[in-house]
């Protein structure tokens, strides 16, 4: 059988009764559309994070298009993030007519290269979205000083961070939103999309409501656009409130299987995950690097095992942002991962066998390169 980098159905097997019984909560309780279940949820992930709101949403993308407007991001208005991340982050960026400027990141460790940011910011910048890669944030205690410092609100993008800490604090709390992904493969994942947005401000939260529900606060009145039809579907919010329960577990199988990995390749010429400073990565996935990366896949694809590439384009080098104007070479590191990063399979339920096969197919590979 073939390895791949994520599959659901050993999760599956494991939760089965508890999943279906998330969709007979749901089917039988007579309300299909938001209801307990969502609401149930939006308390409880707020609860999670110690922050005031939640506003589910269909999914990540829109959390972060929904979560700009909310805030009070306009058309024009420049928002700075990084380029080494997937183009949904840039996607909703560009959606809702802001426009997107790009920092590069960090040789280290992957993240943006805080001390690149101030000198992107231009006087049309309102708006920084670090993207905290990986499973592990972006440095937020220099970043909020630097956003406090030029009146610029941050906007977190925590699609791939469910659960991890920086000095304490999870990610998700550091700014005046955050937006989340429940896409399958992520930390916490549901069985289809969903997204959320968390904020402690009750205007930005109101905004939110209004911004999925066509302009609503009530049926058949919009009262403001633009507006959208963005709700979180019942049925995922049931199973991603099951889920959450059990969100700490999870994590403490992806460390675990990124502390076999660390210690079965350590020596070779592989370069590992680095965790920053303050951080508790979570490691949604385990991302690795090497001068000859297209190589070692191709052999690795020889025995069946079909690893991933986060990511093998930056952003802004794909034909579809082409217009942003971002010249080869700008941002070098990212443009240098690119080329040498790939992920090792990583998911709670990835059977202790498979992880073996991966460790000594690779070790066996890089022998020969």
């Amino acid at each position: 059988m073939p390895t791949r980098v994520w599959d659901y159905l050993p999760e599956y097997a494991d939760e089965r009764a508890d999943i279906l019984d998330a969709v007979e909560t749901v089917f039988g309780s007579g309300q299909l559309v938001f209801g307990p279940s969502v609401e149930g949820f939006e308390a409880e992930f707020a609860r999670y994070h110690g922050r005031n709101h939640c506003v589910g949403v269909d999914n990540g993308t829109n959390a972060i298009e929904l979560g700009l407007e909310a805030i009070g991001i306009q058309p024009g208005d420049e928002v700075l993030t990084v380029s080494n991340t997937a183009a949904p982050t840039v996607v909703a960026i560009d959606a809702m007519g802001a426009v997107p400027r790009f920092v590069d990141v960090r040789a280290e460790d992957f993240l943006m290269d805080v001390d690149a940011v101030e000198a992107a910011i231009t006087p049309r910048t309102r708006c920084i979205v670090p993207v905290h890669l990986y499973g592990q944030c972006v440095a937020m205690e220099p970043l909020s000083r630097l956003a406090k410092r030029y009146d610029l609100a941050i906007l977190e993008d925590c699609a791939q961070a469910h659960g991890a800490r920086q000095h304490g604090a999870l990610a998700g709390t550091f700014g005046e939103a955050a937006a989340f992904s429940f896409y399958p493969t992520k930390v916490l994942g549901a069985y289809g999309d969903g997204g959320a947005v968390l904020t402690d401000s009750a205007d930005v939260d109101r905004n939110l409501r209004r911004l999925r529900y066509y302009g609503m606060d009530d049926v058949y009145h919009t009262e403001s656009t633009p507006a959208h039809n963005s709700r979180l579907d019942a049925v995922q919010a049931e199973i991603l409130r099951r889920k959450l329960r059990r969100l700490n577990d999870y994590t403490d199988a992806r460390r675990a299987i990124a502390a076999r990995y660390r210690d079965a390749l350590a020596g070779t010429d592989l370069v590992l995950p680095a965790t920053a400073e303050g951080n508790e990565h979570v490691y949604y996935v385990y991302v690795v690097r090497h001068p000859r990366r297209d190589e070692l896949l191709q052999k690795l694809r020889a025995d069946d095992i079909h690893l991933n590439i986060s990511y093998p384009w930056p952003v802004h080098t794909m034909r579809g942002f082409a217009r942003l104007g971002v010249a080869p070479g700008s941002l070098p590191v990212t443009e240098d991962l690119a080329t040498e990063i790939f992920s090792l399979p990583m998911y709670p339920s990835l059977p202790a066998s498979l992880q073996d096969r991966v460790i000594d197919t690779l070790l066996r590979a890089l022998a020969s390169v």
